[in-house]
């Protein structure tokens, strides 16, 4: 994605070097020159954990070398479904990795990130942010690519933005329920599939982590005698054997918006993000883009 956003917003692609020592601490050097320029890092935090160090270390030393200001990308931002204290003890995590992206970067752009009881980033993030919906992208797609379907959203979580892809697409929708015990144990059940006959079933999601969600959906939709559905996915994280597992129940294919590299990205987010990005630069004279 790093070429493509400077591709799209004629910046330079710069450069850093990063490796791990024996004892697990990363090394990290810039290549590229970054006196007075705005930077752009991208980082999209799938797995954050083993990427915060390098990220933060890269922002320190682009300060050090002289950069005016530090943007981050990133397509996909971790840490936003722990936005409530479910058991006593529990350390609300949204709010602690907001709390450190504010204080280390100047702007902050990112791809629907999941929002369900936070409902807007400026809740939790004090840095100036600016979210970019997948759904146009999506929906520009599905109107090419899939003219007959019929779209679904897995539970109540995605009504919102599943009807505004079917409005977008001119498409009929439905939203089904879900009830969530663990990480891996998911019930779906039935809203109103009335409408989809013959129609391509197409099911919506923004995060496919586990994937059980869409994984029981499948398994739902053919159960009543559905096509084999498609599954589109914002966020393809798909932790472990997930993504082996979804293409197991029955799926037709899998497709996903590229904010995750994965062997299933077919919808690129890039041009909107750069857009988002030329607006954040456009007082300043030279921008240059590094990717971590």
């Amino acid at each position: 994605m790093a070429e493509g956003l400077a591709r799209h917003f004629d910046a330079d692609l710069g450069e850093l070097e990063t490796r791990r020592f024996p004892d697990g601490e990363t090394y990290l050097r810039l290549l590229t020159p970054v006196s007075g320029r705005d930077v752009v890092l991208l980082a999209t935090l799938d797995r954050p954990d083993a990427k915060l160090a390098p990220l933060l270390f890269a922002v320190d030393a682009l300060r050090d070398q002289g950069a005016r200001s530090v943007a981050l990308a990133a397509p996909y931002l971790a840490y936003m479904r722990q936005d409530k204290v479910f058991h006593s003890g529990e350390a609300v995590t949204s709010r602690s990795f907001a709390r450190l992206l504010s204080f280390y970067f100047d702007f902050l752009v990112t791809v629907d990130p999941h929002l369900h009881r936070i409902t807007r980033l400026d809740e939790i993030y004090t840095v100036p942010a600016k979210v970019i919906p997948a759904a146009p992208s999506i929906a520009e797609w599905i109107e090419t690519h899939i003219p007959d379907a019929f779209l679904i959203g897995p539970d109540e979580e995605s009504e919102q933005w599943v009807r505004d892809v079917a409005e977008r697409a001119k498409v009929p929708s439905a939203v089904l329920e879900k009830q969530r015990w663990g990480d891996f144990d998911v019930a779906i059940s039935g809203g109103s599939l009335r409408g989809i006959g013959d129609r391509q079933p197409v099911i919506i999601d923004d995060i496919a982590s586990s994937a059980r969600t869409l994984i029981e959906t499948v398994k739902m939709l053919l159960k009543v005698g559905a096509k084999a559905p498609i599954c589109i996915v914002v966020h393809p994280i798909f932790a472990g054997d997930a993504y082996q597992d979804l293409l197991a129940a029955g799926v037709a294919r899998v497709i996903s918006v590229n904010a995750i590299e994965h062997e299933t990205n077919t919808i690129d987010i890039s041009r909107p993000i750069a857009e988002a990005l030329c607006e954040w630069s456009a007082q300043n004279d030279e921008l240059i883009g590094a990717g971590v």
